[in-house]
């Protein structure tokens, strides 16, 4: 008879949550993204958060969304997924599961898709009518890269540090 503690929180709670975390990293002041990379064995892989390239001042660098093309963030800030990819040294993603915050763009699902991930796990999914979102999952599609919604559980997880 097993005496284990109830109520741990499962696989996906741990793993969305952790994405979620490593978005709580982003400065950016209207989108704080996050992902986790966790192989076919549930390990974590790598992890990322939308950001400057390394190098690239978070000072020095534009967040805004309106204006001129040069001087909002757009052409600059590494999106999450691609972070969590390029930050990977351990060779290999193939079958690959990729927790995160906000269903991928059509940029990272390229990524996605060559790094070999097999999975999308997403918490948000409030672009889905845009061409880059429709473009994502039609590449998915093709490809063979499952993805689902993940299902929140009400549970608040919180933590002191």
């Amino acid at each position: 008879m097993s005496n284990k503690r109830e109520g741990y929180i499962s696989w996906d709670e741990y793993f969305m949550g952790v994405a979620k975390l490593s978005g709580m990293r982003s400065k950016d002041p209207n989108s704080q993204v996050g992902s986790c990379i966790v192989s076919q064995d549930n390990k974590i892989l790598s992890m990322g958060y939308n950001g400057f390239p390394k190098g690239c001042s978070d000072d020095e660098f534009p967040w805004a969304r309106e204006g001129e093309d040069l001087e909002k963030k757009y052409f600059y800030v590494v999106h999450s997924e691609l972070n969590a990819i390029l930050n990977y040294r351990g060779g290999s993603l193939e079958g690959a599961k990729l927790y995160v915050s906000l269903f991928p763009c059509n940029e990272c699902a390229k990524a996605i898709i060559q790094a070999g991930i097999k999975t999308v796990i997403y918490g948000d999914d409030k672009y889905a009518n845009t061409p880059a979102t429709i473009a994502s999952k039609r590449m998915m599609d093709a490809a063979g890269v499952r993805y689902y919604r993940y299902t929140y559980t009400g549970r608040r997880i919180e933590i002191e540090v």
